[in-house]
Order: C-alpha cells, then structure tokens, then sequence
C-alpha cells in the first residue's frame, strides 16, 4: 500500500458481520458495500483499494482483501458493523435489516490521501460518510459513485428504516454516477416506474444513473436507456448483488461507454448471485457469459 500510488478506484464504506436469514436458512457471510465492490473490481484487473473501518478480531477480511490484490487503508474500531438480513421471500427485493453494532464514520482525513480516478461511496446506513466527505471527494478530479442505500437507510435502534434523506439534492449534484435499487427509488422519487425514477434522480444532477432490480439493471445515460438482464443459474447470492453491480459499472466506465460498462456489470453481478460472498470468477467467466446472454455474442474491446 503506497499513498503515492494512484489507484484506478477506491471503495470508501464500512465492512459489516452479516448474518443473513432466508427460506435456505440462516448464513455468515463478510459483507459491506466495499467488500464486494472491490472484489469485483480487483477481479476484472484494476488496481483497487479501499478505505474503511472494521474490528481487529475481523482482520480476516483485509488479509482477503490483500490477498485479491486490494489495498487496505483500514481504521480498526471497537466493533465491526453488525448486520441481519432477513429475506421473508424468494423475492431479492423483499428484506428487512437489523444493526446490532456499528463501525461509526469515515472522515475526510481517511480519504485525503488516497490517489484515484474514480471512488465509490458504498455505505450500509446514514452517518457512515457525511455530505463533507462527499463534498471534498467532488474537489479532486475523478469519477464520483454513490449508493443510495447508505443515505436513505436510518438506524432507529436496531431496525434501519428508510426515512426522508434532506441533503439528497446537495450530494446528488456532488456525483457523476448515482446507483439506486428499484425499492429505494420510489421511496426517495415517488415513482414506481424505474424509468421515471431514474430521470428524477438525473435532474438532481447525477450524469448516470443505474438502478438495480431483481430482473437486471437499469443505465440512464446522455438522455437514453440501457438495460440488462441478470441470469444466474442457481440465485443463492441475493446480499451483495448492488454493490458488486455499481462496483463493476464504476472500474469498466473508466475505459468503455455507459452501454457497455453496463453489460459488463451484469455479467459480473449475475456471476456473484450464484454463490455467497464477494465476486470470484474469472474475467474469461464473464467473457463466456456475455457471449452466451448478452448482445448477440458481441464481446465489447
């Protein structure tokens, strides 16, 4: 890990202790935001790194971390991130979280040294990165990615409840790519149509705008729609799915238009829904994928 060193993107969130309940039974998983975003990044070839909080008896996960490639810039914290996941249904987009603990708030000292072309904010509940942070990342020349999840998601005991997010216009305009789930657009846009829910969020700045939902992802982009499917063969991986799509989306933007990236991104992410944890697949994987799913065979260079 070199602070000189410029990084093609960095994933800024906490690292949360997932356990997640559904129809197949209760798991343990290493989750965050960050997590599986720089998994697929690393994994797709760029040079990556993250900037986030964890316990020391979690070190695990950024020995991992270190050992796909990533470089960690780490603040060891009393307590990890504590997440319940419960999914009542074998809808992916029907869940409810609990938070037990917390890692607290990255701080702009975290991420001033760190050199990119791009970053994204990955983050499970609000507080976790401020609009300050947000603000000061917009000051240095690069790509800016934000999930929405973190922002919209508030801690009421141990229950995140969605709840009215009054600095969205001021972050919104702040980023270049905003990343949403269908569920979390209509609450924050009130529209139920993903189509009109992306151009809603585009108003507030965003130049792109992608948004998952449980058949694939939505790109909103220079006025058009792109759109993508998601084909798993077995979906035993729902938690996490978002944030390897935005992760791969931000690493293949650097290099390839929106249409692309955005293909690119569902391969990924349909190859992450088959199995629990962070992405682990090949690039020739998803290779193989878009050939078989994706325009007509094409393999974008």
């Amino acid at each position: 890990m070199k602070l000189t060193e410029v990084y093609d993107v960095v994933y800024i969130g906490n690292y949360t202790k997932d356990t997640i309940v559904s129809p197949a039974g209760v798991r343990y998983v290493d989750g965050g935001a960050m997590n599986y975003a720089a998994h697929a990044g690393a994994r797709l070839g760029f040079r990556v790194a993250v900037v986030t909080h964890l316990a020391e008896e979690d070190q695990r996960v950024v020995d991992r971390l270190n050992q796909a490639g990533v470089a960690c810039f780490v603040s060891y914290t009393p307590h990890s991130t504590c997440v319940t996941l419960e999914y009542p249904t074998d809808n992916p987009d029907n869940r409810k979280l609990y938070v037990t603990s917390t890692a607290g708030s990255i701080g702009i000292d975290e991420i001033a040294p760190v050199h990119c072309r791009a970053a994204v904010i990955g983050t499970t509940l609000r507080g976790e990165v401020g609009l300050e942070v947000i603000q000061a990342l917009r000051g240095k020349d690069l790509l800016l990615a934000a999930d929405v999840q973190g922002f919209v998601r508030v801690l009421r005991g141990e229950n995140l409840n969605y709840e009215r997010w009054d600095e969205m216009e001021a972050a919104l305009s702040c980023l270049d790519i905003l990343k949403s789930d269908a569920v979390e657009a209509e609450f924050l846009t009130g529209e139920a149509d993903i189509h009109k829910a992306a151009k809603a969020f585009a108003r507030m700045g965003p130049e792109e705008i992608v948004l998952t939902h449980k058949e694939g992802l939505l790109v909103y982009a220079n006025g058009h729609f792109y759109e993508a499917g998601f084909y798993p063969q077995k979906p035993n991986g729902r938690s996490g799915r978002g944030d390897t799509c935005i992760g791969a989306y931000v690493a293949m933007r650097l290099s390839k238009p929106p249409e692309e990236a955005g293909i690119w991104a569902a391969a990924v992410t349909s190859l992450k829904m088959e199995q629990l944890g962070p992405f682990s697949r090949t690039v020739c994987d998803v290779e193989d994928l878009i050939r078989l799913k994706y325009r007509d065979g094409a393999i974008f260079s």
